[in-house]
């Protein structure tokens, strides 16, 4: 009885420690995935939305979008498509070295613009996460009749 008793146990214990290993494996391999440098460049934005909230009809509104190069070789922005004449951008030419930043300067123009808007920016680039979008938000309200801007 005593032997029969402690096969069972060792029986457990081995497949205690089989499920251990397994789970042990699975974790180092997810580990080893997430720490794997890219190879290339890859864009990476702080903040992918701006929303102004509420502007008057004319306002304009600007937002700069901060992003990292967080791969390992140059990042080069080939463009910046806006989806209309009232959205303009400014954007650097030059590379963006690994681990170093850059920045995109949108700005909106609100004139003859009214009700709900959301600008889509799409930013094109070298980068293994292909094309980026940032955008910006506004509630464009009418001009007061006595504002003279």
């Amino acid at each position: 009885m005593l032997v029969k008793t402690f096969k069972v146990m060792i029986k457990k214990l081995l497949t205690l420690a089989a499920v251990g290993l397994w789970v042990a494996s699975f974790n180092l391999v997810q580990a080893q995935e997430t720490t794997k440098q890219v190879d290339g460049a890859k864009i990476a934005f702080e903040v992918t939305t701006k929303n102004f909230g509420d502007i008057v009809q004319g306002d304009v509104v600007e937002h700069t979008f901060a992003f990292e190069n967080q791969g390992n070789q140059p990042l080069i922005l080939s463009n910046v498509l806006v989806t209309c004449g009232c959205t303009a951008t400014k954007w650097p030419r030059e590379p963006i070295a690994a681990g170093k930043s850059g920045e995109i300067t949108v700005r909106f123009d609100s004139k003859g613009k009214s009700g709900a808007q959301n600008k889509i920016i799409t930013v094109v680039s070298n980068a293994v996460n292909g094309r980026e979008k940032v955008s910006i938000k506004s509630n464009v309200l009418p001009k007061k009749k006595d504002d003279a801007r």
